[in-house]
C-alpha cells in the first residue's frame, strides 16, 4: 500500500476511536448511575466535561511536544494511554474513579487528535489534502454520533462496561501498526519550551466557567457563587491572552491568527462546535425520557442518520473543495445544517423516526460538507513548521466548542425544568408517561436548538469571507 494511504487509515482509526468515546459514555449514563452507588448527576456531567475540558487543555502543548520529538513517536504513544485508559474504566467501582480513568483516556485522545492532521498533511500533496483530511474528519463526527448507536447496543446487550473492552483490542493492533508503518516526515525543532503558564490559565479559566455553569445548573451554586466563578474564570482567559501575546513560543501562535483562511476557518469551526456539541446530549435524554421511553439501542438508532449522511458527504466535499476551494462547500455546509436546527425546534412531547429523519440527515449532511473543506483550508494556509501547533489550535476550538455546548444545554434546560424532575430524568429513574413538567422541558429542547440555528448562521460569515481557493502550500 502506498505510504500515504497507510497514513490516512491508521490516522483515520485513531481519531476515530478517541471522538466515538466522547459520546460512547453518554448513551450509558443512566445506566451507569444506576449501577454506581452514590453517583451524582454532577458526575454524569463530569464525565463527560472533564474528558473534553482536559483534551481541550492540552491539545496544543501537545501539537508543540511533537513538533518537538516527533509526530509519530507521540501519535503512537497516544495509542498506548487511549487503550490503557479504556481498560482502567472498565474496571471502575465508583463514578470518582470513571472519571478519573476518563482523564487518562483524554490523554491519550489528546496525542491522537493534536497529531492526526499534521501527520496526513505531511504526507498529503496538496491537491489530495482536502480528500485525506476530510475522511479524517468525517471520523471524528461519525465517531461521536456512531458512539452513540455503538454504546446503545453494547448497553443494552452486556452492561455498560462493555463500551470500554471494544477499544482495548483495536487499540492494540493501531499501536502496533503504527509503531511498525508510520515514519517521520516532519522536520524537527527541539529546543522548543512549553508554556506552562499560558496552560494553566487556559485550563483553569475554562474549567472555573464549566463549573460555575454546572453547579448552579444543579444549584449546587448560588447566582452570586455563578458570577465569581464567571468572573474569575474569564480573569484567566484574559491573562491567557496577555501571556501569549508575550511570550516567545506561546501555547496559542495568535500570530496564526493573522493568516486570514487560518484565523476565517478557525472562527467558523468553533461557532460550528457551539452548535453541534448539545445536538447527542438533548436528544438523548428526550429519546431515553418519559414520552419516549426508548432503550438505549433504540435510542441510538435513532440518531444514526446523522452519521449516515455525514459518511456519505464528507469525502466527497473533501474531493470537491480539492478542485474548487472552501469557501463554496464550507459555506453550504453551514447553510444545510442550520435548515436541519431550525426543523428541530418543532419538536414536540412525542416523534416517529420518520420525523426526526429529515432534520437529522440535514444536521448529518451539512457537517458532512462543512469539515473537510474547511480543515484543509486551515491546514494548507500554515507553514510546514506550524502544522502541528495549527493543527493543535483548531481541534482545541472543536473541543472547546463542543464542551461549552454541552453546559450551555444543561444551562437552558435546568431554567425550564424543575431541577429534581431534571436529576431523575437524567438518573434514568423518571419512569414513563407524560409528567405535568414535560412542556416546560421540550420547551427547553428547542431553546437549544434555536441558539444552534442561531450560532451556524453566524459561522456563515467567516466561512464567507475566508478568500475563493487555498492558499499555495506555503512548505
Amino acid at each position: 500500500m502506498e505510504y500515504k494511504w497507510v497514513v490516512l487509515s491508521n490516522t483515520t482509526l485513531g481519531t476515530l476511536m478517541s471522538s466515538l468515546d466522547g459520546n460512547i459514555v453518554l448513551i450509558a449514563l443512566p445506566t451507569i448511575a444506576r449501577d454506581l452507588p452514590g453517583t451524582s448527576v454532577f458526575d454524569l456531567l463530569w464525565l463527560l466535561l472533564g474528558y473534553q475540558l482536559l483534551t481541550a487543555s492540552v491539545l496544543v502543548n501537545f501539537g508543540r511536544l511533537a513538533d518537538m520529538f516527533g509526530r509519530v513517536k507521540l501519535y503512537n504513544f497516544g495509542f498506548v494511554m487511549f487503550t490503557l485508559g479504556s481498560a482502567l474504566c472498565s474496571f471502575s467501582q465508583s463514578s470518582i474513579q470513571l472519571i478519573l480513568f476518563r482523564l487518562v483516556q483524554g490523554i491519550g485522545a489528546s496525542f491522537l487528535f493534536s497529531n492526526s492532521a499534521a501527520i496526513i498533511t505531511d504526507a498529503f500533496p496538496e491537491n489530495q489534502r482536502g480528500m485525506a483530511l476530510g475522511v479524517n474528519q468525517v471520523s471524528i463526527v461519525i465517531g461521536s454520533v456512531g458512539g452513540l448507536v455503538l454504546g446503545g447496543f453494547l448497553t443494552s446487550v452486556t452492561g455498560w462496561r462493555s463500551i470500554f473492552w471494544v477499544n482495548i483490542p483495536i487499540g492494540i493492533f493501531a499501536t502496533v501498526w503504527s509503531r511498525y508503518k508510520l515514519r517521520e516526515l516532519a522536520h524537527i525543532r527541539k529546543g522548543q519550551k512549553l508554556d506552562v503558564v499560558g496552560n494553566i490559565s487556559f485550563a483553569g479559566g475554562l474549567a472555573l466557567v464549566l463549573a460555575g455553569i454546572t453547579l448552579f445548573s444543579i444549584s449546587y451554586l448560588s447566582l452570586p457563587g455563578l458570577l465569581a466563578s464567571m468572573a474569575a474564570g474569564a480573569a484567566l482567559l484574559v491573562l491567557f491572552v496577555f501571556v501569549e501575546l508575550r511570550t516567545a513560543e506561546p501555547m496559542f501562535n495568535l500570530s496564526l491568527f493573522k493568516i486570514r483562511m487560518f484565523s476565517a476557518g478557525n472562527i467558523a469551526i468553533l461557532l460550528n462546535a457551539l452548535a453541534r456539541g448539545a445536538v447527542s446530549l438533548v436528544l438523548v435524554f428526550y429519546l431515553q425520557g418519559p414520552t419516549m421511553g426508548l432503550d438505549p439501542l433504540t435510542a441510538g438508532l435513532y440518531l444514526l442518520p446523522i452519521s449516515l449522511s455525514l459518511a456519505a458527504l464528507g469525502p466527497v466535499s473533501g474531493w470537491l473543495s480539492d478542485r474548487h476551494g472552501a469557501r463554496l462547500m464550507s459555506t453550504l455546509g453551514l447553510v444545510v445544517s442550520s435548515a436541519g436546527f431550525l426543523l428541530l425546534t418543532g419538536i414536540g412531547p412525542t416523534i416517529t423516526f420518520q420525523q426526526l429523519l429529515v432534520p437529522l440527515v440535514l444536521v448529518g449532511a451539512g457537517m458532512g460538507l462543512f469539515a473537510s473543506p474547511n480543515r484543509a483550508s486551515i491546514m494548507n494556509s500554515l507553514p510546514q513548521d506550524q502544522r502541528g501547533v495549527g493543527s493543535g489550535i483548531s481541534t482545541t476550538l472543536v473541543v472547546v466548542g463542543g464542551t461549552v455546548s454541552l453546559a450551555i444545554a444543561f444551562l437552558v434546560m435546568v431554567t425550564g425544568t424543575p431541577i429534581a424532575e431534571l436529576q431523575q430524568l437524567f438518573l434514568g429513574t423518571s419512569g414513563i408517561g407524560t409528567p405535568p413538567w414535560i412542556g416546560s422541558f421540550i420547551q427547553s429542547i428547542r431553546s437549544v436548538y434555536f441558539l444552534s440555528t442561531i450560532f451556524l448562521i453566524l459561522a456563515i460569515i467567516p466561512s464567507v469571507m475566508r478568500g475563493r481557493v487555498p492558499s499555495a502550500d506555503p512548505s
